[in-house]
């Protein structure tokens, strides 16, 4: 096995493990704090960000298994592809798969950060830092891999 597939596998179980660990304190242990800048409070999400298209609440974790198989697929088919984003993908599929785990268990994704110093934040969890995270990884190899095209292009 590859080193990227071994290292992959590591951070998404890591991830994937201390996010479902933590949900499950606060669903059903009933953790909570609050605090003056952040809280950590229990809410349930039916939708995606922001809680958009809750109403398709019961349907939803089916239509996003299914962009994960098809993400999947993609991946099979292109390799290269995830050799070269392999850290942001496992970030990306922990978080995602956490979340949609939490659908078919609690019937909603399980939030708890509550951010309310000068304004109000959305709730959000683990998950949801590590997939954002995935994508600005992805987004600042992007911009790399564009300045060093264009400096190639610059010296011919």
């Amino acid at each position: 096995m590859r080193k990227e597939i071994k290292l992959a596998l590591i951070i998404f179980l890591a991830i994937f493990i201390i996010d479902q660990v933590v949900k499950y304190g606060f669903a059903v242990w009933g953790w909570d704090a609050n605090g003056s800048i952040m809280s950590l409070k229990l809410a349930y999400n039916y939708g995606v960000a922001f809680s958009m298209f809750s109403f398709l609440a019961e349907n939803l974790k089916y239509i996003q298994v299914f962009i994960v198989i098809l993400g999947t697929i993609y991946l099979f088919k292109n390799k290269e592809v995830f050799y070269k984003y392999y850290i942001p993908i496992a970030l990306l599929y922990a978080g995602g798969l956490s979340n949609i785990l939490d659908r078919f268990t609690y019937g909603a994704v399980v939030d708890y950060f509550y951010w309310h110093y000068m304004f109000e934040f959305a709730i959000f969890n683990f998950a949801d830092v590590m997939i954002d995270l995935a994508v600005v990884i992805i987004i600042i190899m992007q911009i790399q891999d564009s300045r060093r095209e264009k400096k190639l292009k610059e010296k011919a």
